[in-house]
């Protein structure tokens, strides 16, 4: 399968491991990078506050795709709130921006270390995916078959509102060296 990842840093370059890992065709895109055409799973894994300007320049061609949504749209100038409706979700206004796509969230509640090492201690480093188009997660779950990490439904996108806040709590966490960046959450069975 295609996927392709717009963001090169840390979680972009950890996603894209666990991808080709899978044995996917990955293509990384930086911000300045012209685009003619992106594979079927599209992964925005750059901040919350880049992401509308990607969805308006990109609109036409993400029509159809399965798009990807890793962020936390966190403020990061106090630390202390997300910058998103308390009962919405940054996946939830991307989906709103790109009627014509599949709106996935995911990623977003795994830091870069342990997708990289694919544990999270001592328990597998589980991906959690919300979405309202069964087909796009299930594609999305069978491109990372193979790989390191564990992939569970979450649930519909709305549950990506309890992602982010999952999220939120977790890089707070760290920031305050309450755990370590390689730490979070695990799932178990």
């Amino acid at each position: 399968m295609k996927i392709s990842i717009i963001g090169k840093g840390n979680m972009g370059q950890a996603i894209a491991k666990n991808f080709e890992a899978a044995g996917n065709e990955v293509t990384m895109i930086g911000h300045d990078q012209p685009v003619e055409e992106f594979g079927e799973i599209v992964v925005l894994a750059v901040p919350y506050g880049a992401e509308a300007g990607l969805a308006d320049q990109y609109k036409h061609l993400l029509a159809g795709k399965i798009v990807v949504d890793i962020s936390n749209p966190l403020n990061f100038a106090t630390w202390d709130e997300l910058e998103v409706p308390s009962d919405s979700s940054a996946a939830a206004l991307l989906q709103n921006e790109l009627p014509a796509a599949k709106v996935l969230k995911a990623f977003n509640t795994t830091f870069a270390g342990t997708l990289n090492s694919g544990k999270v201690g001592e328990t597998q480093t589980t991906v959690l995916v919300a979405g309202d188009d069964d087909d796009a997660k299930q594609t999305f779950m069978q491109a990372l078959d193979g790989s390191p990490l564990r992939v569970k439904d979450a649930g519909m996108l709305k549950r990506a509102r309890e992602m982010e806040a999952l999220g939120f709590l977790q890089m707070t966490l760290a920031n305050r060296e309450q755990i370590t960046w390689m730490g979070g959450f695990g799932v178990n069975d």
